[in-house]
């Protein structure tokens, strides 16, 4: 059963921190793994999980920038991973079965935003390769280590409300455009969570995927300054808009969904400011919500089909 789209009412928002939504969780003897977790909002969502008790396994496609993003941070470990490379995900997920440890949290943060065109693999769209098959084949290669009641989340944004997933051109053969392959790669991220959820709602894991919001990070390096401002996401004196939110905050959404027991039995749900979002009755990406693209079971298992098909990996 998929869950309805309905807030729930947590006490948390859009201001809340990754810190507070941790508030009284004790995640002392948990595992947790984080792509993207030495930049922008995966550094943040690693420190507060450690702060909270867990031990953080840091995937990395630049090992020493993460070293040194995580040197004065405990109970990490940094491993390297590029997930534009299936064969490095492979190797990545092969030792890690092969140290015998569970993983209780997974948060597929790592990704690209509107680079340019870029071919990868088998000459696969990057954004869709990287943000989504990439994080498919990782989570489907280490199923034997999620520990019972594992929750994974992926990490999409109301980017999807732009482009549903183009299924007779997923990989922009015929003309690209960075803003719809980043869009239909975070609509990926959504339907991945909504049909893992499925086939994990006996047996696990629970997933989720979270909008963080909108937060000026590293992610964006691909956007010019001067569209910054274009695009309303800076005043003209270069301050962060209104209704733009701080990395700590923005990492909140995911680290609440890891970790809230309130989410128990609302799998699949797409979350935004730590709670579940309402379907979207706008266009307005700072408002959020969800599109109906992204809640749709039978795209969600189209996509699965596709991307196992593509990955050559179907664990579950």
């Amino acid at each position: 059963m998929i869950t309805e789209q309905r807030r729930l009412g947590t006490g948390f928002g859009a201001q809340s921190t990754a810190d507070d939504v941790l508030t009284g969780i004790n995640l002392t003897g948990t595992t947790a793994l984080v792509t993207g977790g030495y930049s922008g909002l995966g550094l943040e969502a690693t420190r507060a999980l450690v702060r909270a008790g867990a031990h953080v396994i840091v995937p990395a496609r630049r090992p020493a920038t993460a070293e040194e993003a995580l040197r004065t941070t405990p109970r990490t470990e940094v491993h390297p991973l590029d997930l534009a490379d299936l064969e490095s995900v492979r190797v990545f997920a092969d030792r890690f079965l092969e140290s015998g440890r569970t993983l209780d949290i997974v948060i597929n943060g790592a990704g690209v935003m509107a680079c340019p065109e870029t071919r990868v693999g088998p000459g696969w769209e990057a954004h869709f390769a990287i943000n989504h098959l990439g994080h498919f084949a990782l989570v489907n290669r280490l199923r034997a280590a999620l520990a019972p009641g594992a929750r994974v989340i992926a990490v999409a944004s109301a980017g999807h409300f732009l482009s549903d997933i183009r299924w007779e051109d997923i990989h922009f053969r015929t003309g690209y455009d960075r803003w719809l392959a980043y869009a239909q790669s975070k609509t990926a991220n959504a339907l991945f969570a909504l049909h893992l959820a499925h086939l994990g709602a006996e047996s696990g894991p629970h997933a989720f995927a979270v909008h963080p919001g909108s937060i000026l990070t590293p992610l964006q390096r691909h956007v010019p300054r001067a569209e910054w401002l274009e695009l309303g996401w800076v005043t003209p004196d270069g301050e962060p808009a209104d209704g733009f939110k701080t990395p700590r905050q923005g990492a909140a959404t995911a680290v609440w969904a890891a970790t809230s027991p309130l989410l128990e039995t609302h799998g699949g749900a797409y979350c935004q400011d730590c709670d579940i979002a309402e379907p979207a009755d706008t266009d307005d990406m700072l408002i959020g919500g969800a599109k109906p693209w992204i809640t749709d079971p039978r795209a969600a298992s189209r996509l699965w089909e596709l991307s196992s098909e593509l990955t050559g990996v179907n664990a579950f």
